[in-house]
């Protein structure tokens, strides 16, 4: 019987009004994103917390700079699973030089559930990741991801339906 985890990738502060880098629809994304991740849960799916922390010295960054309040994971995101581990990453794929594929292995996950921030750049890079490949199915929740324009999420949605599965909240969780 196959075992999906739920990604939840960058919904960080920087992301969201008065933040360094607001992006569109924000607040929808993050609403379904909660609903997703409240869905796996009542099924008993694992859930894992993607943060991106910028390399760049203090400051030097255009936003997720480590230690600032922007860099943290939504608050509401915390709450929704207090539990969940939380991977740290400094590039665009999930996977690169990160303990995702070690959290997911001790869980026995072999299909995974993508959603978070930015459609085109972090969500995109994770799921066509080579890693991403040793699990026997990649959905990407298209209704739980968001980036810099309606036309971008749009664009990047179209290209990783060629490439992985594509569904709403609903249709992969239910509800």
């Amino acid at each position: 019987m196959p075992k999906p985890a739920l990604i939840v990738i960058d919904v960080q502060n920087d992301y969201f009004p008065n933040g360094l880098f607001p992006l569109w629809n924000a607040e929808a994304a993050l609403a379904a994103t909660l609903k997703a991740m409240a869905a796996a849960r009542a099924q008993g799916l694992p859930v894992v917390l993607v943060q991106h922390v910028s390399k760049a010295p203090p400051g030097a960054a255009p936003f997720f700079n480590a230690d600032s309040e922007g860099v943290k994971i939504h608050p509401q995101v915390l709450a929704a699973a207090p539990d969940a581990p939380v991977v740290v990453k400094h590039q665009a794929d999930s996977f690169a030089q990160t303990t995702l594929a070690q959290e997911l292995k001790a869980r026995g996950v072999d299909e995974l559930l993508l959603c978070g921030m930015m459609t085109q750049h972090c969500v995109t890079y994770t799921a066509l990741s080579k890693s991403a490949e040793a699990y026997g199915k990649v959905t990407v929740l298209g209704d739980a991801t968001t980036t810099l324009s309606e036309v971008v999420h749009k664009l990047a949605l179209g290209g990783l339906g060629t490439r992985v599965n594509m569904a709403t909240v609903a249709q992969a969780l239910g509800g």
